[in-house]
């Protein structure tokens, strides 16, 4: 018999050995929130600030002192009629307009067949690109394009803004006025201007070698291909995988044989969810691009997409066996005594139920493959392509390799773009999650 006193300490033992653990455990979650808040408050810090900008052309003189955007696209046309030689000129409605050209054959094309889709004047429907004036390119370029791309047109090539020095966001709120000093004393021509590095023209503009001037719209839209090539390709092998395992494989009416193979299966599909992503980038440079190259076309965004659905793989049949296993057995067997066979029951009762717990590996698998690097640089990702994709086979980049290039450029202000480029990252990932949630939620509803 245990003696009172005795299990008293034992009692007392146990509660502060609880309390310990309890202690430990919130200071993990306090650890990851704070590490969590640093990294965010990091990359908002670098993605706004203040800087000082010079020109060429002092914006005030272009419209009398009226901000530029408040002018029309005729104003904003006139002024790089006004202010642009005839070739500049036609270099910018070539690379504004005419988005689709063969550099061999476009100087010697009409315009009505340069330009088919798009608005023009009659009068120049028989002259070649070459042969417009600025006039007429400028009346072109304001009937084509928004009054957002032509500011940016105007700036780029007219003002031409230069970033003499740049600031981040907590500098800015906190030493505003030292900055204001520092600027006066160091660049007295230079004019302080709060900068968002986020904005539309970000979202829609191309890569540059200069940080005023490029963009992520090249890349987003790789990242967007290649994402849908994963999903496409990953989602119905894995749900078949897990459901193979799971529901087929599991079995008594199978020789040991064929159980012992299946079992490797798995555990060799468990141990590939670890395997480093640049593994996975090298099998798919032999693969995809060398072993299969005739049907990819090489380093191309079906390379890629194929490449990250083998990363994500086995997260998605991993998660998606462990939803499947959790269904009640009960469920099974009640369509079984209906007279259903093992695929009406699979189908109808099984994968219906399993649904949610399926769409959160995905959700996992994802995110994984968004934020992912190093299989796209073994692939052939470009770090410098102005080029969108247009297909399959196109030639390509993603955010996270832009991120990567632009943290290794010497300038200041291309941090900044990163840190902008790392926003849309994570803004991205976050809609792919909300999406996958929404639907998740939605078939819980309808299971419940």
């Amino acid at each position: 018999m245990i003696e009172e006193g005795v299990f008293h300490d034992s009692i007392v033992k146990r509660n502060r050995r609880g309390k310990l653990w309890s202690r430990f455990y919130f200071g993990s979650l306090v650890i990851a929130i704070v590490a969590l808040i640093t990294l965010f408050l990091t990359v908002i810090d670098q993605a706004f600030g203040t800087v000082a900008l010079s020109y060429v052309i002092d914006p005030a003189t272009l419209a009398d002192g009226r901000p530029l955007d408040q002018l029309s696209n005729e104003e904003l046309a006139d002024i790089l009629t006004n202010n642009l030689s005839a070739g500049r000129a036609r270099i910018v409605l070539r690379d504004n307009v005419i988005v689709n050209y063969n550099a061999d054959t476009y100087t010697k094309q009409p315009i009505q067949e340069l330009l088919q889709g798009r608005t023009f004047d009659s009068s120049v429907g028989e002259k070649t690109l070459g042969t417009l004036s600025v006039e007429e390119v400028g009346n072109i370029l304001g009937q084509n394009l928004s009054t957002t791309t032509l500011l940016d047109i105007v700036t780029t090539e007219v003002i031409q803004e230069q970033i003499l020095e740049s600031w981040p966001l907590f500098q800015t709120l906190f030493n505003y006025n030292q900055i204001v000093a520092e600027n006066a004393e160091k660049h007295p021509e230079g004019q302080l201007q709060f900068r968002s590095w986020i904005n539309t023209r970000f979202l829609t503009t191309p890569m540059a070698t200069e940080a005023l001037k490029t963009g992520v719209r090249t890349a987003l839209l790789g990242s967007l291909w290649i994402i849908a090539i994963t999903i496409f390709v990953a989602l119905p092998i894995g749900i078949g995988s897990a459901v193979y395992l799971e529901e087929y494989a599991r079995t008594g009416t199978r020789s040991r044989l064929f159980n012992i193979i299946n079992n490797i299966i798995e555990i060799n599909i468990r141990n590939l969810a670890g395997v480093p992503s640049i593994i996975y980038g090298m099998l798919g440079l032999f693969v995809f691009v060398r072993l299969l190259g005739d049907v990819t076309q090489g380093r191309t965004i079906l390379s890629a997409g194929l490449t990250m659905a083998l990363l994500i793989l086995p997260v998605i049949i991993i998660n998606a066996q462990e939803a499947i296993r959790a269904v009640p057995y009960s469920i099974r067997e009640a369509s079984y005594g209906m007279g259903a066979t093992r695929w009406q029951t699979v189908s109808r009762q099984v994968l219906p139920a399993a649904l949610p717990g399926i769409m959160t590996g995905t959700i996992l698998g994802v995110s994984r493959a968004v934020g992912e690097t190093a299989p796209l640089i073994v692939v052939g990702a470009a770090t410098f392509i102005v080029t969108d994709p247009s297909g399959f086979f196109s030639q390509f980049t993603a955010l996270p390799i832009q991120v990567y290039q632009w943290t290794s450029l010497p300038q200041a202000e291309f941090r900044y773009v990163a840190a902008a480029a790392i926003v849309v990252l994570l803004i991205l990932l976050m809609s792919l999650n909300a999406t996958a949630i929404i639907l998740r939620n939605r078939f819980s509803r309808r299971l419940a």
